[in-house]
């Protein structure tokens, strides 16, 4: 083999040279306009056509441009360049990759007239959530698209904040007429990569009825409007986000209507409201694993499942949660029934795991870095695990293996003392305070928990768990805090405690209260702080076996 077949000629070399400035500053080398280079290497450098990249000069037209050229050839990469680029509304096309180099950024224009709407983009049907159809960056029925590098694309959301409610704000507009940072909407084959989303003026990323999708190594910073959500997902197939670390002011992670094969892994995730929410639709074949939890005060995990909405096969594995409120609950019934409303047959619940989870609950407080003001509910503030089913509506199979949660406590004799919870699968707050510190299960059909350990930071009155109807349960080596019950059921069948531990001094280990409790079975364990172990006008029926 030659010398030459080893190492790079000197016209090469000039060559890689060339390209690589071009690449990195789109500046002329050596005299030669960069339009040519950059064309036949595929890189199509928006200045080139006309971006100014000043942070003043509106330069729409020229990156639409680019993007336009680069997709009439059969694609390549469509290079943002060092600069601060202001512009409206841009259409990524199919086979098109936006390059933002590292000191590259997309300022969108505060003028309002600036973006428009994506006629292609339904605002009916499941998917929309009334939401809106414009984007700072949007694609629509495209495939082969990608957005990358490690520049900056910039929202300036602030402007699309009134400074009083009820009026204009300065971009304009406001509303659905506010641009998303980016809006894909069934597209094939697309992928976001490292890039830096701030200061949205709406949603960051908005992904409608697309399929394979990979979101990797992206940074979310947007807390300037009251609904700067992180990711939402509707509709979608084969979703796949990984190492992306968000802080914004509401849903973090969104999955609304049906999406399916979807995984979220090694991300970190901050917020005022939910992280990982679920509405509508019919969800399925979803894990979240390895995630980071912190500073969210809205429930980590909440799922809401009316009578339309089947969720199945959904599991969280291998999280952290430090200073959250909830931090996981699931209702499966209509949202806020109305007296004498006629209830339809309810939704499916079934087969969702909570494995290997530690999580620290704290009383909210107002969100770091947000424009925001924080109000919060008397339910945020004594939160809890809430499985929330009603009526005819059963939660099946929900396990919990290997979970233990610190809750502030303060719970009040009078709170304890609530049996009637109201029956609506809302917010989890909108029950008011549970009647519970650790969980409260209603409807609940085949419960399994394998060493969960609830307790609290200071006293609490209210019992650690409620089971309400909870049918087919095993619970296995479980350690929790009480005062004066820890255990409250009522009218529940074939329910097994095995091996349970209590933390502290209680008088009641378990309450039995109703008429239509079966086969409860305790065996095992350390009972020795307790008092009572068993109270009620029913304890008779359960057995108890050292």
């Amino acid at each position: 083999m030659t010398s030459s077949n080893n190492m790079l000629s000197r016209r090469n070399w000039l060559g890689f040279i060339t390209t690589a400035s071009i690449f990195a500053t789109g500046t002329k080398v050596f005299g030669a306009p960069a339009p040519k280079a950059a064309a036949s290497s595929g890189i199509y450098n928006i200045r080139d056509f006309g971006a100014q990249g000043d942070g003043v000069t509106l330069d729409t037209k020229a990156i639409q441009s680019a993007i336009n050229t680069c997709a009439q050839a059969q694609g390549g990469m469509v290079l943002i360049p060092a600069g601060i680029f202001v512009t409206g509304t841009l259409e990524l096309k199919s086979n098109v990759t936006l390059h933002i180099a590292a000191q590259g950024k997309i300022l969108g224009t505060g003028d309002g007239k600036q973006y428009y709407a994506a006629e292609a983009i339904p605002t009916t049907g499941e998917w929309t959530m009334g939401d809106g159809n414009v984007g700072l960056i949007f694609a629509a029925n495209a495939e082969n698209i990608s957005i990358e590098g490690k520049g900056t694309i910039d929202g300036q959301g602030v402007l699309f904040k009134s400074a009083v409610k009820g009026e204009v704000p300065p971009a304009g507009i406001s509303g659905n007429k506010r641009p998303h940072h980016l809006l894909f909407y069934k597209c094939k084959n697309l992928s976001v990569k490292d890039i830096f989303l701030t200061n949205s003026a709406y949603h960051s990323v908005r992904v409608c009825v697309c399929k394979e999708v990979k979101l990797d190594g992206i940074r979310i910073h947007s807390r300037v409007i009251h609904n700067n959500d992180g990711f939402h997902f509707i509709s979608s197939e084969h979703v796949h986000v990984s190492n992306c670390d968000v802080k914004c002011q509401d849903d973090a992670c969104a999955l609304f209507g049906s999406n399916k094969y979807v995984t979220i892994t090694n991300c970190s995730f901050s917020t005022r409201w939910s992280v990982f929410r679920f509405g509508g639709g019919y969800s399925e074949n979803i894990t979240v694993s390895g995630c980071l939890i912190y500073e969210t005060y809205g429930c980590p995990i909440k799922m809401r499942c009316d009578h339309l909405s089947h969720f199945e096969n959904i599991s969280f594995s291998n999280i952290i949660m430090q200073g959250v409120t909830g931090p996981v609950s699931i209702g499966l019934g209509p949202q806020r029934p109305q007296p004498g409303e006629v209830l339809p047959k309810p939704g499916i619940v079934k087969n969702i795991s909570f494995n290997h989870i530690r999580a620290t609950v704290v009383k909210p407080l107002p969100l770091t870095e947000s424009l925001q003001d924080s109000k919060y509910n008397a339910g945020e503030m004594f939160s809890c695990i809430i499985l929330n089913g009603m009526d005819e509506g059963f939660l099946e199979n929900i396990s919990f293996d290997d979970v233990h949660i610190t809750f502030p406590g303060g719970g009040t004799a009078e709170q304890a003392a609530v049996r009637d919870v109201p029956k609506v699968a809302s917010e989890y707050y909108v029950i008011g305070v549970p009647p519970a510190h650790g969980i409260f299960a209603r409807n609940v059909k085949g419960l399994t928990m394998n060493n969960v350990r609830l307790q609290t930071q200071t006293p609490d009155l209210r019992p650690a768990m409620v089971l309400d109807h909870v049918k087919d349960a095993a619970l296995n080596g479980c350690s929790i805090t009480g005062v004066d019950e820890v255990v409250r059921c009522i009218d529940v069948q074939d329910v097994l405690f095995q091996a349970p531990r209590v933390l502290s001094p209680s008088k009641i280990f378990m309450q039995v209260e109703g008429m239509a409790n079966r086969n409860i079975k305790i065996e095992g364990g350390d009972l020795s702080k307790v008092t009572t172990p068993l109270a009620g006008a029913w304890k008779e029926i359960v057995k108890l076996r050292d």
